[in-house]
């Protein structure tokens, strides 16, 4: 798998070791920087680990930062993108095989090495599961005029009123 990654000035370290184990697991790695503590931008990274992942150069991308959230919403800007931070096993888990995520960010001050490592493994092995989920993920970049103009309408109602899975969706993983 060809694998993008990136990091602010904040997460590089953990970015650096994380490629790394990539390499030793047969992985291509794209590295995007930064490779040293000197104040950099994070939004950056995260459009450049997106794109790459986007534009096909990438098959899945990891960003990390300080706290993860920065670089996966200046990810997210990307389109195409579903940039998760994730900080425990279960959600890197859920990330992939509900949401079908194609980029995680990973926490380099507030996530111990040993928890990155797992989670890495996580996100590297598990598959969407597809069914129920892909069409609900399919909804994630349905957010053009006509979902905004419905979205409008149920905020004038104050309550979401046709959110429905289709009855031919229910009970599929």
């Amino acid at each position: 798998m060809k694998i993008a990654v990136g990091a602010d000035h904040a997460g590089f370290e953990y970015k650096d070791r994380i490629a790394q184990i990539l390499r030793m697991k047969g992985h291509e790695v794209l590295d995007f920087g930064t490779h040293d503590a000197t104040p950099v931008d994070y939004p950056q990274y995260g459009y450049a680990v997106g794109e790459a992942v986007a534009t096909g150069r990438a098959d899945r991308g990891i960003v990390v930062c300080g706290s993860s959230l920065g670089i996966a919403m200046a990810a997210n800007k990307v389109p195409g993108i579903r940039c998760a931070p994730v900080d425990e096993p279960y959600s890197a888990e859920l990330a992939r095989r509900h949401n079908d995520a194609n980029v995680i960010a990973f926490s380099e001050r507030l996530t111990g090495w040993e928890m990155i490592e797992r989670m890495l493994d996580i996100y590297l092995e598990t598959p969407f599961d597809g069914g129920r989920h892909a069409y609900r993920v399919e909804q994630l970049f349905d957010f053009g005029d006509a979902q905004r103009a419905r979205t409008l309408k149920d905020l004038e109602r104050g309550e979401v009123t046709d959110a429905r899975t289709p009855k031919e969706l229910v009970g599929k993983p």
